[in-house]
Formats: structure tokens, sequence, C-alpha cells
């Protein structure tokens, strides 16, 4: 059996079964990693050591330890009660505003899982306060912060239009950014109005949150909250001005406040989302082993050389949303684009639409929780069953998988070819 099989085969065994029973699919996945990685594809256990997210793992860490703080001395509370001024009441607007904001912070520059863990946390206050759908609110902040991220400006634009510019091929700024903003608009869009008036899966027992008519009114901040809204506000101008670790930041942050509040914050580490970093950080390190194997690059090999070239199109949309769903978008756009230069140099395919719908297919399913931005919404998610709502994040992120890459092959693709 080809080592191709094997890994994608243990791949779907333990995506089964850490679905089905109740173990963490992340030790699964570490299990498989060194199983598969050294009896397999001949790694050294210091070669697969490589692929330990410890960028993810660090940010994760900082940013819910940093809330968890900022939540026992009522700070969350002051910020939420804040934003529901800012609607005016109207809470079922915030997941729109978050949209928003996180489409402004990308199109200007943020890094997309930066914004998102920026946002992500207030959001699940903000569901948690109000009894908002937890599924809805981190899913739009994500497809919030992919709206933006392919203007010229953003990070992700810059990367897809410099790799353009090296070949011979052209395409317009305007297109993919204007591509990338309407689907991820229209995804919003649909996941609002079919979930939002769903409950989520809340724990049995847990402390019902309030209905929208005993809205809070805050009260004067306290000095530590004075301190801790100063930290949040030095943590936004680090990450999005310095281009700062916002980890490292998070945790700096997270352990300034718990000095001066050791009482308060004595269980604050508990606030750290340990199973989702157990989760992330052992199918993360399955899929590194993976592309350093070259499993991965061979599979988009064989897809590329299918034949007809809107077939093939459509097979490279689904093969990157469905690798990007399990690792680094950044990374899946970096290596499919020049798979893709030879087959649009050699066939009638518009360029601007087939590189613009690999970058919505790739970025998409980032609402998966083995993806940054997912682990950061199943993370800081509140008083709701875990295994519920991953569950129903798995559910949401299979559908887009799914649905996705025909969405943008059908929009982008077919009525140019």
């Amino acid at each position: 059996m080809s080592p191709e099989v094997i890994s994608i085969g243990a791949l779907l065994v333990m995506f089964v079964v850490g679905t089905v029973l109740p173990i963490n699919l992340g030790i699964l996945a570490f299990v498989a990693t060194f199983a598969v990685g050294t009896a397999s594809l001949g790694l050294t256990e210091d070669e697969i050591f490589e692929g330990f997210p410890v960028d993810l793992f660090v940010t994760i860490v900082g940013v819910t330890y940093l809330f968890s703080v900022a939540r026992r001395n009522g700070t969350i509370d002051l910020l939420v009660a804040a934003g529901v001024r800012m609607v005016r009441g109207k809470v079922a607007l915030i997941p729109w505003v978050l949209f928003l904001i996180a489409a402004l912070l990308t199109a200007f520059g943020t890094f997309t899982p930066a914004a998102v863990a920026l946002l992500v946390p207030i959001g699940m206050n903000f569901a948690y306060r109000y009894k908002l759908n937890p599924l809805v609110v981190g899913m739009m902040v994500i497809s919030g912060g992919h709206a933006g991220a392919f203007s010229p400006l953003a990070v992700s634009g810059a990367l897809v239009l410099g790799l353009v510019d090296k070949t011979a091929l052209h395409i317009s700024p305007v297109s993919l950014f204007t591509a990338s903003f309407v689907i991820n608009l229209a995804l919003s869009l649909l996941t609002y109005l079919l979930l939002a008036r769903r409950s989520a899966p809340s724990v049995e027992g847990d402390e019902a949150a309030p209905d929208d008519a005993g809205l809070t009114v805050a009260g004067r901040p306290d000095w530590r909250q004075w301190l801790t809204l100063g930290c949040l506000v030095a943590l936004v101008v680090g990450a999005l001005g310095f281009q700062l670790e916002i980890g490292f930041l998070a945790l700096v942050a997270g352990a300034l406040l718990a000095l001066v509040d050791m009482k308060r914050q004595e269980k604050a580490v508990d606030g750290i989302s340990w199973s989702t970093l157990l989760l992330v950080g052992g199918m993360m390190t399955y899929i590194a082993m993976l592309e350093k194997a070259g499993i991965i690059e061979e599979i988009s090999e064989h897809t590329a050389n299918l034949g007809a070239p809107l077939l093939v199109a459509l097979l490279l949309c689904f093969t990157v949303a469905v690798t990007s769903a399990f690792a680094s978008s950044t990374a899946i756009l970096t290596a499919i684009i020049p798979l893709a230069v030879p087959l649009l140099l050699s066939s009638h395919l518009s360029a601007a639409g087939l590189i613009a719908a690999l970058a919505v297919s790739t970025t998409i399913v980032d609402t998966s929780p083995f993806s940054t931005n997912g682990a950061l919404v199943l993370a800081n998610v509140r008083g709701v069953d875990t295994r519920r709502f991953y569950r129903q994040v798995i559910g949401y992120t299979g559908g887009i998988v799914a649905l996705g890459p025909v969405v943008a092959w059908g929009a982008l693709v077919l009525p140019w070819s």
C-alpha cells in the first residue's frame, strides 16, 4: 500500500473515531503522526516534531488566558455593555457589527488570524451574555476577516498578487478583493438567516444569560479595569501597528494583570482551552508531516493532470478546500497558485476567475476547528456543551467544504470560460 493511501486512510479513520467516540482527536492525531511518520514515511522524531504549530499554540494560550483574566475582573462585561449601547440595544445586529469590523481590520493589513483572535473572545462573550447563537457569531467573525483579506493592502491579497506577478498572468486587484468580499458576505447572510434563531447546545445546569430586555449598563471602570482596557489597546497597537506576535503580547498583558489582582486571578489559567490546544496541535502536526513528506503536493499534482480544464479547475478548488480545512491557508495558497499557472497558460480559463476561486476555496474553510480561526472560536465559546458545539462547527465546515468550491467555481470560473 502506498504512503499516500496509508496517510489519507489514517486521517479518515482517526477523524471518524474522534468524532464518534469521546476521545480527543488530537490524541489520535499525535499517535498517528508517529506511527505513520516513522513506519510509512521514514521520518525521524525530530522531523516530526518540527511540524508542531508552536505559533498557534502560543496564540491560543495567550489570547484565552488574557480574556480569562479580563472576564474575571469584569472588563469583558464592560465591553459587552458598550457594544450593546453601540447597536442601541438591538443585539441581533452584533454579528454584523463584528463582521464589518473584521473586514475593515483585514482589508487594511491585519493578518486574518490576528483580527479573529482580537474579535472572537469579545464576540463569544456577547453570544453568552445575550443568548446569541455562538456558531453564528464565530463564523461571521471569520467570514468578515476573509471578506477583507484579499484587498491589495491585506496580507493574503498581497501574497496572491505577488505570486501572480512572477508569472506571465495578470489579475485585477479589484476583482480578487470583490470576489472574496461578495462570497463571504453571501455566506454570512445565509448563515445568519438559517442559524441565528437556533439555540446553542447549552451545558446542563448552566446559568442562563439574561434576555434582551435585561440589558445592563456598565458602571464606571475601576483602576484594574482601566489597566485591562489599556492592555487590550496595547495588544491591538502592537499586533496591528508593529506586527508583533499577538500570543506573546497577550501573555505579557495577562501576566501583568494577574500580578496586580492575584486573589481574583489565581485560577485564570483554567480559562485556557487546553482541549482545543490538544486537538489543534495534534491535527496540525499530522498535516505538517504530510506536507513535509510531499503527500499534499503529490495529491495536488495528480489533480492538475486529470485532463479537461474546467474539471481540473473544479477539482483544484476541492483539493485546496479539503486540505486547507486541516492546514495553513497561506501555505496552501503559496503551493497551489504555481501549480495552476500551467493550466491557465495552456487553456482558455480566466486567470482572474480561477485564481480568485482558488483563493476563496482555500480560505472559506478556515471555520474548521483544525485551523487557527476555527480553533479560536472553539477555544473561546462559553456556556455550551463543547463536544456538541465541536460537532456543530465540524458540520458547518463540512457543508462549506462540500458547497464552497462549487459556488466559487460556478461564480468565478464557469462564466468566463
